[in-house]
């Protein structure tokens, strides 16, 4: 949505409340504030790099002296983008190998949430509350 003169109203008026001792500071580093990345996401974002990656390799491609009688095959590569997946699933933080000891365990391993990574909490700013 958009925000209206109330919504700001409100903000300030909150603000000013925080400050005056009167309000409640949320806690950046409480899990219930953070937001889920799902690895489609992630993936997308990672995609999204690889196609910039293509997309620097053939202007540069284009600016060469010898553009004549080139075909889009000739132009477009698709390693970065490959490269750029294969490095997000094989090298991320956020990658590891699953436990299939038993199904239990599988399905655990499966259901696991990881609150550190890209974006997220790091050893050093974790709060006791947190660990």
């Amino acid at each position: 949505g958009i925000l209206s003169n109330d919504d700001i109203v409100d903000v300030l008026r909150t603000l000013v409340e925080i400050r005056n001792g009167r309000g409640e500071v949320d806690d950046i580093d409480h899990l219930g504030n953070r937001r889920v990345r799902s690895v489609g996401e992630m993936t997308e974002n990672q995609f999204r790099v690889g196609l910039v990656r293509v997309e620097r390799a053939v202007k540069e491609r284009l600016n060469q002296a010898e553009t004549e009688g080139l075909s889009p095959q000739d132009l477009i590569n698709a390693k970065p983008v490959a490269a750029a997946i294969k490095e997000f699933f094989g090298s991320s933080q956020l990658s590891q190998f699953m436990d299939q000891n038993n199904p239990l365990s599988e399905i655990t391993h499966k259901r696991r949430v990881s609150a550190l990574g890209p974006g997220g909490l790091t050893r050093e700013r974790a709060g006791f509350e947190v660990r």
